[in-house]
Order: C-alpha cells, then sequence, then structure tokens
C-alpha cells in the first residue's frame, strides 16, 4: 500500500496585539496558530477545573434562545455528512435549550458505558443564545463587528468546507485538529453537491481521516499541500477566507468560539460563480473563451480595477472604484439584469 503524503504544519506563534494582528497576521493569506491567545478568557479559566465546571459556566449564560443541535446516531461515528445516496444526510436538526444539551454532554462524557450520539450545536450567535458572553470573554482583536459563534458538542468531525470570510477560531475547552488546504486544491477535494450542503457551504466528499484513494485518487495530491494544526484550550487559529478546513473535535465536551469577517461586505462570490454556472459554462468552446476573455479583463487581470480608466470619471458608471455608492449601483444594475431590463 502506498503511503499517504504526511501533511505539513500550520505556521505558529504566541498571542499577538491588535496591531500585530492586523499588521502581520490577518494581512496574509496563510493560516496562523496562535498559541495562548485566549487563555485569560474567563471560560478558558472555569474550564481548567474539568467538564462539569465549563458547563456550569455556560449555564450561567442561559436564558436565551434554544439552540438549533445538529444529533447524529452513535454509528456515524461523531461524523456529520450525507446519507449513502446523498438525498440527504446522517444527522437531524433540533431545537434544544442551552441547559438541555450540556446535561446531555455531562452523560456521555462521565458514563463510559452509554454509546453517545454525535451532539453539535453549531454557530451559535453569543448575543441571541448565550446573552453576556461577549462581555466576559472579549477578543480583544480586530475582527469588524463580527459577533461571537459558539460551537459547543461531543467527539465530532466536520467535513472538511470553506468560508467566505476570514475567520478566527478560538478553543476554550477540549481539543481541536484542524486539517486546511489551500483554495487551489479545489479540483483535487472532490467537491459535493454545490446546492445541497450540509450546512450551508459545500463540503468535500473526502473523509481526510480515512481516504478512499481508489474512489478519490486526486485527493493524495491535496493531501501533500494540506497543513495541520492541534489547538489546545486557550489557542486559537486564523483562517483566511477561502481556506478548506476540516475540523475534529477530540474531547468528551468540547468548545470553540468563533469570529467572521469581511474587508467589505459585497455579493456573494460564490453567487457570482453560481450564476456563471447558468449562463456560460455551457455554451459552445468559441463563445466560453470568449466571455473568459471578458471576465479576465474586468475581473481576474492584475489591472482590471483599471479597465474602465479610458472613460470620464463621470461615465465610469459600475467600473468606478469600490465604494458603497458603487456597490448600490452594481446591485440595482443586477437586479434589472436579471428582472430581464437592460
Amino acid at each position: 500500500m502506498t503511503a499517504l503524503p504526511r501533511p505539513g504544519q500550520v505556521a505558529e506563534r504566541m498571542a499577538v496585539d491588535p496591531v500585530t494582528f492586523a499588521e502581520e497576521v490577518a494581512s496574509g493569506y496563510a493560516p496562523v496558530v496562535l498559541r495562548g491567545q485566549v487563555r485569560d478568557w474567563a471560560a478558558v479559566r472555569a474550564g481548567r477545573d474539568g467538564d462539569r465546571a465549563i458547563a456550569g459556566y455556560l449555564s450561567g449564560f442561559g436564558g436565551g434562545q434554544p439552540l438549533d443541535v445538529m444529533i447524529g446516531a452513535p454509528e456515524i461515528g461523531g461524523g456529520f455528512f450525507y446519507n449513502d445516496d446523498l438525498t440527504g444526510f446522517n444527522f437531524h436538526r433540533q431545537k434544544v435549550v442551552l441547559g438541555q444539551l450540556l446535561g446531555q454532554l455531562l452523560r456521555y462524557a462521565e458514563d463510559a458505558t452509554i454509546a453517545p450520539h454525535a451532539l453539535y450545536a453549531n454557530a451559535v450567535t453569543a448575543p441571541d443564545h448565550l446573552p453576556g458572553w461577549e462581555a466576559s470573554n472579549a477578543l480583544g482583536l480586530p475582527t469588524g463587528n463580527a459577533s461571537a459563534r459558539l460551537w459547543i458538542g461531543n467527539a465530532t468531525r466536520v467535513a472538511t468546507h470553506y468560508d467566505q470570510s476570514n475567520n478566527i477560531a478560538c478553543v476554550v475547552h477540549g481539543r481541536r485538529r484542524f486539517t486546511l488546504f489551500p483554495p487551489d486544491q479545489i479540483a483535487n477535494l472532490y467537491i459535493g453537491p454545490l446546492d445541497n450542503t450540509l450546512a450551508g457551504p459545500p463540503s468535500s466528499m473526502v473523509d481526510p481521516d480515512a481516504p478512499d484513494l481508489a474512489r478519490y485518487p486526486r485527493f493524495a495530491a491535496a493531501l501533500a499541500d494540506a497543513q495541520v494544526a492541534e489547538l489546545e484550550a486557550g489557542d486559537a487559529i486564523f483562517i483566511p477566507a477561502i481556506w478548506w478546513h476540516h475540523v475534529a473535535a477530540l474531547d468528551r465536551l468540547n468548545v470553540l468560539v468563533n469570529y467572521w469577517w469581511t474587508h467589505e461586505e459585497t455579493a456573494s462570490p460564490f453567487g457570482a460563480l453560481v450564476h456563471a454556472l447558468m449562463a456560460i459554462r455551457d455554451l459552445p468552446p468559441a463563445p466560453r473563451a470568449a466571455w473568459r476573455a471578458w471576465f479576465d479583463h474586468y475581473v481576474f487581470d492584475a489591472d482590471a480595477a483599471q479597465a474602465g480608466a479610458h472613460l470620464p470619471e463621470a461615465a465610469r458608471g459600475i467600473l468606478a472604484p469600490a465604494s458603497p455608492a458603487r456597490t448600490e449601483r452594481l446591485r440595482g444594475f443586477l437586479i434589472r439584469l436579471l428582472g430581464g431590463r437592460p
């Protein structure tokens, strides 16, 4: 049997201040582990006394809305994914109050005779579900107006996916293993359905912990370019937008907090891709190549932002430099186009 390529390690540094984060971490386009970045959070300190201590701390923020919890049978081994024929999923969702979730997680954690269901409250917005969290556990790094989102569960695995926004994820309790792939590995990751997804963004069909290379042979090339990091409570990781990442929670009770933010709120690039699938992909080769020249000229070339520079400023319209006014003008123009009006 051919040995699988060994992923490299994510670059690491110790905790950083806001200026260093902005200038040396978030300005780059590579993942970075920040060891001890949130070690002084009240939640992290509470968790040092064990699972019951962190559960008690979290319960103190009760009173918010019920959580959206993913629930999978013991047979899935904590791996949330599609069912065998991709007509659905191997889990279901249920609204659960915070105290009920924590009580069940503690029961599973403390009784080794129970085959646990996989439980995962994902992307729980702190202001809505744990009011007061952010005042007690402030990140203190420049992430725009991003809200804290909590991820609470037992030993679970989230399929390899991407986010459209920059992401900093902070481990509060338990350990997490992140396996990351650069955006240019998309062809080697065998992406699943674009319009029937597990939890928003499309996911890879390959399990990086047990890849089926007979079915997905190009995944070996992706693995050769992968980076891995294991984080403990108090550590954080910066993941740039569009980087693919697989996340495994490794302990009986795990808590993570993340923040998503973008440099500029604009329309979804993924939406543009989907529209291009409808409008361009299935054209004959010659007109498809012609439209590729348009995309290169107006979007992808290094000087694409200057494509309208030969026009008077007042006449550049949607080719003007980026600004809130131009964004609104583009949005209106798109609405007219999609409505069949010039």
